[in-house]
């Protein structure tokens, strides 16, 4: 019987020696192959048996093989333009690359634009990669002057495969990429996994270096001070340009800027870093996002709790947050310490934490009485403070910070109730998401690691799989798109994940629903069964914001801070034309305030065009203009946030039409 590999599905006799490049001989769209499920170089030699398919650019794996090729060629430009420096690791990421290095100094602006003139410049050059199997004796020579790929190569086997060490090497073979010029001569080279493109006149014209950063080898503070230069790579010029008009608009909708610019909300130095306040506008906006959730809570069967902010430690420990969530926990509190004159302890204190989460104490109210089957689905909610000790370094923001309210429930269910449960609520949030303006969504499914991290996830094998079918089938249920997440699941159970993109088609991830088998265990939370027996309730956990301030953050960006009427902190400017209309629109304003809106009656003494264009800058949904003819028709004028205007509108509908746009919270 003849031998054969499988070709795009089909049979395809097999030659010695075959290698992908010349199955797709004429194909100028293919970068790579995707071998046996996994992306390879395209030169790769075959074997009998071998399933083989092409990936070209319009694939994601084709684009991250052109960005990683692209970090490599940045990579060369600067041990060419900066001797001595030395090489760390040098991943694609989302929408881009990163390197880093080592032996040099913080990169300039002008730093930036030689590296990029010098790589564009071995772009043109169509420099080829090649892919070299080598021993541990010949790697280690080949990079004799470069100690983290040097370290790289020996601990292989004893770190446990991290995430950014696996860019390099893994537990198979040991890989090197060779560029060669036209020549064929290696004019340099990489410990790498690859693959990568077959030249670099591949990478085109939609590459560009973009910032620089200081980083730590290995993301350890403790270990070298690197430098890293980011990049980005795209198929084609236009997409570049694309991508940097995104950019663009995503820096004018940055939540950061407009909170200052909108007097929302503030980080103030002496509060500490991930620590925002909000000020009375911003305040408006999230009392009037708890207020609507809560009062959409209380519809959906949820009981209304509350909670303290710390804790005795031990708490923690009973539910597993220590030592498994320990790192993202703040240190301990000594409380009842006393110490002498001489600040000597005389009395040792009892150690207390800032929670990190509710869960724990909504065990304590499940645990305070005896409960019934009858009570079940028992659903509590709470706007939770919580307090997380994140790093410096990823603190952003009102979408990254310290302390925060979590709009966070826990349903505790009979085991064979779950998944009604899980419908109930991940129906609940779409709802609640798109009464927000959001509308685009696909869920991820996160599981446990069942490799080398196993030992990070808590609970059986049986309890896993069993939770981890009830997510994926009713994630299913939804229609929507259901995308894989392994190893992401929390360490007492799977969860389903509601991700939302924005206005501008980023993806923000918001509401968590999580299955959890282990703390009614752990608190030996029990309810009576309709048979009288004792049975152990499963706990549904469910944030559907997450945060209230990450969400206020994503909603501000999402509408560029031009928020809808029924959330905008200032409904409604009344602008007189001359200071003797002030009085009518006094009147005009005394009726809507009667019927809860906000309106405010700019009096001073800016001219008109003035004082509209300080109402258009802060956003307003509605600006209500009055002068002469306005007033003895008892009229206004209509001016729209896009700058359209109708004049000689009648009180009565100008009022009706703004109640309408709150009520059905319509974007104007």
């Amino acid at each position: 019987m003849a031998q054969s590999i499988t070709l795009e599905g089909q049979s395809h006799a097999f030659e010695e020696g075959m290698t992908a490049a010349q199955l797709f001989e004429g194909r100028r769209d293919v970068v790579a192959i995707r071998l046996n499920g996994a992306p390879a170089d395209l030169d790769r030699e075959l074997v009998p048996g071998d399933d083989v398919a092409p990936i070209t650019l319009e694939d994601q794996d084709g684009l991250d093989i052109l960005r990683h090729s692209a970090g490599h060629v940045v990579a060369q430009a600067v041990q060419e333009l900066f001797p001595g420096a030395t090489l760390g690791i040098g991943p694609f990421i989302t929408d881009g690359f990163y390197f880093d290095f080592g032996n040099v100094s913080p990169f300039t602006p002008d730093d930036l634009k030689a590296i990029e003139k010098r790589a564009k410049q071995i772009i043109k050059e169509g420099q080829t990669f090649h892919r070299v199997v080598v021993s541990e004796e010949d790697a280690l020579a080949r990079m004799a002057s470069e100690p983290f790929k040097s370290e790289l190569i020996t601990t292989r086997f004893t770190t446990g495969g991290d995430e950014e060490s696996s860019v390099e090497v893994a537990a198979g073979d040991l890989t090197v990429y060779e560029n060669r010029n036209r020549r064929g001569e290696v004019v340099w080279q990489d410990l790498c996994r690859g693959p990568h493109l077959p030249s670099t006149k591949q990478i085109g014209q939609g590459f560009a270096v973009t910032r620089a950063s200081a980083a730590y080898w290995r993301g350890d503070q403790a270990r070298d001070s690197l430098q890293r230069v980011y990049g980005t790579a795209w198929a084609s010029k236009d997409d570049l340009r694309a991508h940097q008009e995104r950019l663009a608009e995503a820096e004018r909708r940055d939540h950061r800027r407009l909170g200052v610019e909108l007097d929302l909300f503030s980080f103030p130095d002496e509060l500490g870093s991930g620590l925002p306040v909000f000020h009375p506008k911003g305040g408006v906006i999230k009392r009037e996002m708890e207020d609507y959730v809560r009062t959409r809570h209380i519809e959906a069967g949820f009981e209304y709790v509350g909670t303290p902010h710390i804790s005795k430690e031990e708490l923690f420990h009973t539910s597993g947050h220590l030592p498994y969530y320990a790192d993202g926990m703040f240190p301990p509190l000594a409380v009842d310490e006393v110490r002498d004159a001489d600040g000597k302890i005389v009395k040792p204190g009892h150690p207390y934490r800032l929670k990190a989460m509710n869960c724990p104490m909504h065990n304590l109210i499940f645990k305070a009485r005896g409960r019934s089957y009858r009570e079940l689905p028992l659903r509590l909610f709470e706007f939770g403070s919580v307090y997380r000790n994140e790093p410096s370094g990823v603190i952003h923001g009102l979408t990254r910070v310290r302390g925060f309210a979590q709009d966070d429930s826990h349903s505790y269910v009979t085991q064979e109730s779950a998944a009604d449960e899980i419908r109930h609520l991940l129906q609940f949030i779409l709802e609640l998401l798109r009464d927000f303006g959001l509308e685009d969504f696909f869920l991820e499914l996160s599981t446990r690691d069942d490799g080398k991290k196993k030992d990070k996830f808590i609970g059986s094998d049986e309890q896993w799989q069993t939770a981890t079918a009830v997510l994926e089938e009713v994630g299913r249920e939804t229609g929507l798109e259901l995308v894989p997440d392994p190893g992401g699941a929390a360490y007492y159970g799977p969860k389903i994940s509601v991700q939302a993109r924005d206005a501008i088609g980023r993806t923000w991830q918001m509401s968590t629903v999580q299955y959890d088998f282990n703390q009614p265990e752990r608190f030996d939370l029990e309810y009576q069964a309709s048979d009288g027996t004792r049975k152990r309730p499963v706990m549904i956990h469910s944030a559907k914001f997450g945060s209230i301030e990450r969400f206020m953050g994503v909603l501000t960006e999402h509408y560029a801070g031009a928020f809808p009427a029924w959330l905008a902190p200032v409904q409604v400017v009344g602008v007189p034309v001359a200071d003797a209309f002030v009085p009518y629109l006094e009147e005009i304003r005394g009726r809507l305030a009667a019927r809860g809106v906000r309106v405010e009656i700019d009096d001073s003494t800016d001219r008109m065009p003035k004082k509209i264009r300080t109402a258009t800058k802060q956003k307003v949904p509605f600006i209500l203009i009055a002068g002469g003819e306005d007033q003895e028709a008892g009229a206004v004028s209509f001016r729209f946030r896009d700058g359209t205007q109708r004049n000689g509108v009648p009180v009565d509908e100008a009022i009706e039409t703004i109640m309408t746009a709150i009520e059905s919270k319509a974007q104007v």
